[in-house]
């Protein structure tokens, strides 16, 4: 009796590219973080180099209960979850195929980072009332990331989705970049509106 496990074709190296270039952003941004957390732990009255005013800075943000959700800091998670696509997207690159369950976990994994970044984002703009710059860049990578894990897992059959919408799966599959524009000219709108009052304190 064949024991053969079903794999998936290896998508495209667009795709790969992708995975790679917002993984390696995020992992930046999680980076330049955790390193701002230290030097705030260490001289905690001096400003940060991301404080750039009452409303934009990293400092104000780290001093909350929510960068630190689960014990401990945020950027944490995003050292060990960025470097994850970048791994992936690598190893499509040199060849490599994976399993459905595999492609399946990666999409749960992509989209609960996606709604913990959208959490993140909601906190800061309507709870917090900070921007945190270095935040911005991780939530600037993980959207285009998002996007384009979930349109090829939908296309491509790795996740269910109602039947009449395969065929706008599959059309757009390659089109992340329209869905990362729009929401990210949502977030923009957003951001601009909520804190509409306030620019006019980074020209004084």
């Amino acid at each position: 009796m064949s024991t053969e496990i079903e794999t998936i074709e290896s998508p495209s190296k667009r795709y790969a590219a992708t995975l790679i270039w917002t993984g390696i952003l995020g992992w930046i941004a999680a980076f330049s973080l955790t390193v701002e957390r230290i030097h705030l732990a260490e001289f905690p009255n001096q400003a940060l180099s991301c404080d750039m005013s009452p409303f934009i800075s990293c400092g104000s943000v780290m001093k909350t209960a929510q960068s630190h959700l689960f014990g401990f800091p945020n950027p944490i998670i995003g050292l060990a979850a960025f470097f994850a696509p970048i791994l992936v997207g690598f190893a499509i690159l040199a060849g490599a195929r994976f399993a459905p369950w595999f492609w399946r976990c990666f999409v749960v994994a992509i989209s609960m980072g996606f709604i913990f970044v959208l959490w993140l984002f909601a906190q800061s703009v309507f709870v917090i009332h900070v921007l945190c710059p270095y935040c911005m860049v991780a939530w600037t990578a993980m959207i285009p990331l998002f996007w384009r894990v979930f349109l090829h897992a939908a296309a491509e059959g790795i996740i269910d989705v109602p039947i009449k919408t395969v065929g706008f799966f599959v059309r757009w599959a390659d089109s992340a970049w329209v869905f990362t524009l729009i929401t990210e000219l949502v977030a923009v709108m957003t951001i601009v509106i909520a804190f509409w009052s306030q620019w006019g304190t980074l020209f004084h």
